[in-house]
């Protein structure tokens, strides 16, 4: 791993099981998670990600690249433009600096997840990656 380095592109399906299922798994219940009619009530063409699982699926992309031994120290995120059912988020990342410590590589990735709309997520996560651990 090095500054520069690119990781290859995630396409994740925004599904309304995936949308449903992130916001049961962590406990958000707001209606605009999970029921269309009270969403557009509510001025959003549909249901639409929750913060949360997006976080979730912001470390997958991190852990899938850097190997099983991987360890999210931070992720730090903002959300943009809304994941609804029908698109597709493609999350893409650069490293932007490592650093040699005494539990492994740190890298601190800049993580973008673009969708139809725009940008859907931008933000930073720092992971450690053991010495003898893949990358």
């Amino acid at each position: 791993m090095r500054p520069g380095e690119e990781l290859p592109p995630l396409e994740v399906p925004i599904t309304r099981t995936l949308i449903v299922a992130g916001a049961i798994a962590s406990r958000d219940y707001q209606d605009v998670h999970h029921d269309a009619e009270l969403a557009r009530a509510k001025g959003s063409p549909d249901i639409f990600m929750n913060i949360l699982t997006t976080n979730g699926l912001v470390g997958r992309y991190i852990t899938d690249h850097f190997g099983p031994t991987a360890i999210l120290r931070k992720v730090a995120i903002r959300l943009g433009a809304p994941n609804h059912p029908g698109d597709t988020m493609v999350l893409t990342g650069t490293v932007e600096r490592v650093e040699a410590t005494p539990e492994g590589d740190t890298a601190t990735v800049g993580v973008v997840g673009a969708n139809g709309v725009g940008r859907h997520v931008t933000g930073t996560v720092t992971v450690t990656v053991p010495a003898g651990g893949a990358a």
